[in-house]
């Protein structure tokens, strides 16, 4: 469940992006979404992965957050920065019928910096919320 609450906020953050610059919704803006949605969910699965794996040490539910975040932190930031400097050229036009490519870069970097900044501070607080709801029944 908190893997899948990262995927609003890609969504919101290309549509505002898209809507910032004018740009329309069309099949390469979609195609951008769909890439979103996998960088966002590897995101929130290498965090979250990497907590159960912590807990499978004998760790609270808090204190695996406390340790995973941090280690998680550069591959995810890694990520995010080369997907956003990978759709620069794509976003300024560049070449011939680049125009049309244009919504599909601007999604995928309005996406990934809204939700990588939201993913980091999101995901773990619903595990959080989570495991101390699975604690009481």
């Amino acid at each position: 469940m908190a893997l899948l609450l990262a995927l609003p906020f890609s969504v919101t953050g290309a549509f505002m992006a898209l809507m910032i610059t004018g740009q329309s919704i069309n099949i390469y803006s979609m195609i951008g979404l769909i890439l979103l949605m996998g960088i966002v969910k590897k995101n929130s699965i290498m965090l979250v992965e990497f907590t159960n794996l912590m807990r499978e040490k004998g760790m609270g539910a808090r204190e695996a957050l406390i340790e995973a975040c941090p280690v998680r932190l550069r591959p995810i930031l890694m990520t995010s920065i080369a997907t956003v400097a990978g759709a620069i050229p794509a976003a300024l036009a560049i070449g011939p019928g680049a125009e049309s490519r244009i919504p599909m870069a601007l999604a995928v970097i309005g996406g990934v910096l809204i939700s990588t900044c939201l993913t980091l501070f999101v995901v773990p607080s619903v595990y959080s919320l989570l495991d101390r709801f699975n604690e009481t029944r």
